[in-house]
């Protein structure tokens, strides 16, 4: 037995069948659910005895303090105890009874939050849990929800996924995608608060103008709140797919691409270059170049210096910015270098993209799509590969010359394992795709 002033610590003596620590969490709230388990008591005598009275069964101020000197368990009464660790931090909890489940609820420091504190406090917990039928512990939940925003949650995700997926521009549209179109309304708000009605608010607005990035914006919300729902920032999983988000449902069905993707007759095409060219921007540029070199937007945006061979005439995109995944090499027109030149007069600094959005980073998909929209144009941004197609084959030039120009797969099997030419002949004798962007691009700039 120990001696603190007027305050007496007794230890449990243990069953001689008992080898545990009396005090060890397991003897005290593990294996000893539904039997009868010792917890330290304390003893009290000359005054503080008298003092005490009717509250003998329970703590005061003065044996709370005390007791932070001596690791253990003290009971209050009805539940409420103080747990002192071996290094003297004391807390408070509760233990209650809920759907046939104990369940243990902090209350705080002793430090901050003082016995008569804990006893009130106690008591809310007990009406909120037997009268109430609230889930507490869920509550709590969300609100450590609250101290994490959407934006966070999904920089963690992505930080901690990015290793296991496919290739780096996968990495960077991920997150670029959420950049673009989440951010900007939801990436403040904490992941605990955003409703179906928030997701739905923010796809809206892309949702038939590009589907499919729309529906890929969908599933990485959805997988950023499981994510917050799995670490315990948010109580409920996010809305399905299949249910609430679902087209149909939540939100409006989608119109197919084929329909969306409208492509300007090839005869507007060099009166629009013209209108193009009367605002300069990045944005503009980016357009003109894509229009002249018959790719996708992608390997526009993610385009940079170092991919281009101005002298030899000629671009080689990668293959991780390729659709199929294989590199893809662009002769460039006369007309299409004239585009180059005026980017690199207002490249910005420490940035080696050709066509930067915010920052200097590659812009979003968005970008182009809102220059045609600005000019009043209902076309899409991939529909001028159909205006490539249609002039060239007007002009005559052979479909598998201009399927290679497009970086099509040749559909024909037994063709693509003996077709190994890439119409690009020598610097000397310049093969059909040399000819073939050189007229594309001089038609383009013909009203310039």
């Amino acid at each position: 037995m120990e001696t603190l002033g007027f305050l007496r610590y007794i230890t449990p003596i243990p069953s001689p069948h008992d080898h545990r620590d009396p005090l060890s969490s397991d003897a005290l709230c593990g294996e000893g659910v539904g039997k009868d388990v010792s917890f330290p008591t304390l003893e009290f005598s000359g005054t503080a005895r008298r003092n005490v009275g009717k509250e003998m069964g329970k703590l005061s101020a003065v044996a709370v303090k005390a007791a932070s000197k001596n690791p253990g368990t003290y009971q209050d009464g009805d539940g409420l105890f103080l747990k002192v660790g071996k290094s003297g931090a004391a807390s408070w909890l509760l233990r209650v009874q809920q759907d046939g489940k104990r369940r243990d609820i902090g209350i705080g420091s002793a430090k901050l939050v003082t016995l008569a504190e804990a006893r009130e406090k106690a008591n809310q917990l007990r009406k909120a849990v037997k009268v109430e039928k609230r889930d507490v512990l869920v509550e709590k939940k969300d609100e450590a929800a609250a101290r994490v925003t959407l934006k966070e949650a999904a920089l963690q995700y992505h930080s901690e996924n990015e290793a296991g997926w496919k290739s780096d521009v996968y990495t960077r549209q991920w997150l670029a995608s959420l950049q673009n179109y989440v951010f900007p309304k939801l990436g403040n708000i904490p992941t605990g608060s955003i409703t179906t009605a928030d997701i739905i608010e923010v796809l809206t607005p892309i949702w038939q103008e590009i589907p499919e990035t729309a529906r890929q914006v969908r599933n990485r919300i959805c997988a950023v709140l499981d994510y917050a729902h799995a670490k315990g920032w948010r109580s409920r999983e996010a809305p399905s797919g299949n249910g609430s988000l679902k087209a149909g449902r939540g939100l409006p069905r989608q119109v197919k691409s084929r329909e969306n993707r409208k492509s300007m007759p090839y005869i507007a095409v060099p009166g629009f270059i013209t209108a193009l060219r009367r605002k300069p921007s990045f944005g503009r540029l980016a357009l003109e170049f894509l229009i002249l070199t018959g790719v996708r937007s992608q390997e526009v945006r993610l385009a940079t210096w170092a991919e281009f061979d101005l002298d030899g005439h000629h671009w080689a995109i990668p293959a991780d910015h390729m659709k199929r995944g294989k590199a893809h090499v662009v002769p460039l027109s006369n007309a299409a270098l004239a585009v180059l030149t005026k980017a690199r007069a207002l490249q910005l600094p420490d940035t080696d993209v050709v066509f930067p959005g915010v920052a200097g980073n590659p812009m979003s998909d968005m970008t182009l799509l809102k220059v045609l929209r600005d000019m009043s144009e209902p076309f899409h941004v991939h529909g001028f590969r159909s205006s490539f197609t249609d002039w060239a084959a007007n002009e005559g030039f052979a479909d598998a010359v201009v399927e290679a120009a497009l970086a099509h797969k040749t559909p024909d099997a037994v063709q693509a394992a003996y077709r190994r030419t890439t119409y690009l002949g020598t610097a000397n004798q310049p093969g059909a795709r040399v000819k073939l962007m050189e007229a594309w691009g001089s038609y383009c700039v013909s009203r310039s």
